[in-house]
């Protein structure tokens, strides 16, 4: 079984967006370990989750719940980047330039949810 997932835009944005958020929690301060895991956690969620969509892409109730969590991730995500400007832990430029990422794949998992048939034959879509 091919792992098609990657191939979809919001994967591949996804990905860059948790990668570059991981790579900004390193100079985050040591004692907000439960901070910088919970923004990489949720970041990170989008992608794994997405993964399990494709997993149940034809039963399209699962399909639906599934896609409803990574939509969530990428919302808590937001809310990390909130709290992480809040605290002067990122630049208000980052903080835009991330945000508008998030934006960007939230679009593209709205519009996966409102075309379920597309996706459920996978290998059709980018």
């Amino acid at each position: 079984m091919a792992s098609d997932f990657r191939k979809l835009a919001a994967y591949r944005k996804g990905f860059q967006l948790a990668s570059q958020l991981r790579k900004a929690t390193l100079q985050f301060p040591r004692n907000e370990y439960a901070f910088i895991d919970q923004i990489r956690r949720s970041s990170r969620s989008v992608c794994a989750n997405l993964a399990e969509v494709y997993g149940v892409r034809q039963y399209q109730k699962h399909y639906q719940s599934k896609l409803a969590i990574v939509v969530s991730e990428n919302f808590e995500t937001q809310v990390w980047l909130d709290f992480a400007l809040e605290a002067a832990y990122i630049s208000k430029e980052d903080y835009t330039n991330w945000r508008q990422q998030s934006e960007e794949v939230g679009k593209l998992l709205t519009h996966m949810q409102n075309n379920w048939q597309r996706y459920k034959n996978w290998n059709n879509t980018n």
